[in-house]
């Protein structure tokens, strides 16, 4: 009887809470990876939100800790070998330290994800039709005939031709874009609230990955999502994105609207991510200019600001603060807009010394 109190007052709690919060909150989440080298920080005190109807784009180079803090919010670490606290609520639902059965819950019916590569995501025994069904049928009464009549519905609505047809095909038989519209038909099939596409277009030539952007899109209309957007290309961000997170060394650096982000940075990260990217409408002689050195170590993350190592402006900053001291995430110069520098007045410099370059 206690048991069942508590589940109905924990049920309460999340139906208030998720009525006056985001779908998806994320409250200082830190992702650790003990190994036999160390403790590999993966993910560092990292909170953001994401509405129903809103895109968040989360980007930043390999290593950064994208995947694996999205990977958390589906549940999706090895609890024996991951140490996670923080709080991450999914309509109001917790999701760490929640069980298995809690989390199939979640999984597929509020929350579902876009893997990067649908080839390795697709299990290559099953037909397209049966994973999908198998998906449907998780979270959804129905015999077998009912369920794979909506994933013939489904494959037609990511645009699949002859869904009727190609429904009983396998992976191999599917070209990439086709793989990962399928995908994006199984990762709906619930109509979930929470989409998160892990670099969806990474491999797909340009023409089919703006197909797959426009594609999701349309199904964040079709259903009123909340959609994360993981890439390390601006130039998606662009396109889809309505707030921008940016991360580096497991942290968030960055955060505003896509225009403050795109427009006026006060990331030194930021301006260099900008300056990796080609503007095939203005001087496309100009070359591109790329972030001196490597990514930080996860395992042996440097002193203060992660990014000082690589960071052409951190003489700018007296006392030597960028080598020593971790700066926080503020609020920048303008509103909603959150910078971790110590850089006095990042505008100024990024529109006198920067903007020339990356623009």
């Amino acid at each position: 009887m206690t048991e069942v109190l508590e589940g109905t007052q924990q049920g309460a709690q999340a139906r208030s809470s998720s009525d006056t919060e985001p779908f998806l909150v994320v409250e200082d989440l830190t992702v650790q990876f003990p190994t036999h080298d160390g403790l590999v920080q993966a993910v560092s005190d990292l909170s953001y939100s994401v509405g129903l109807g809103e895109t968040l784009g989360i980007v930043g180079e390999s290593g950064s800790g994208k995947s694996v803090s999205s990977m958390a919010v589906l549940g999706l670490h090895d609890e024996k070998r991951t140490r996670m606290t923080g709080s991450i609520r999914v309509g109001g639902k917790e999701v760490v330290g929640a069980g298995d059965h809690a989390m199939r819950k979640i999984r597929g019916n509020d929350a579902a994800m876009i893997f990067q590569d649908p080839l390795t995501a697709l299990h290559p025994f099953y037909t397209i039709g049966a994973q999908i069904v198998e998906a449907y049928r998780l979270h959804n009464e129905g015999n077998k005939r009912t369920a794979k009549r909506r994933a013939v519905e489904m494959l037609d609505l990511v645009g699949i031709p002859q869904p009727d047809r190609r429904v009983d095909d396998f992976p191999h038989q599917f070209s990439g874009g086709m793989r990962q519209r399928a995908m994006i038909a199984m990762a709906m099939v619930n109509n979930p609230k929470l989409l998160i596409a892990d670099e969806p277009t990474t491999a797909l030539d340009v023409t089919v990955q703006a197909q797959i952007l426009d594609l999701i899109q349309k199904m964040q209309k079709e259903f009123g999502s909340a959609v994360v957007m993981i890439t390390h290309d601006l130039g998606v961000i662009a396109e889809i994105a309505d707030e921008v997170l940016v991360m580096y060394g497991g942290r968030a650096v960055e955060k505003g609207s896509c225009k403050q982000i795109l427009t006026h940075p006060e990331m030194p990260y930021t301006w260099g991510l900008l300056g990796s990217i080609a503007d095939v409408t203005g001087d496309t002689s100009k070359p591109l200019v790329p972030i001196p050195g490597t990514p930080p170590s996860l395992l042996n993350p440097p002193t203060g600001c992660a990014f000082h190592p690589r960071c052409v402006h951190k003489d700018k900053v007296p006392d030597g603060r960028c080598n020593s001291e971790l700066p926080e995430l503020r609020p920048g110069i303008y509103a909603n807009h959150l910078t971790r520098c110590h850089l006095p007045d990042p505008d100024a410099i990024y529109e006198s010394e920067v903007k020339e370059v990356v623009m």
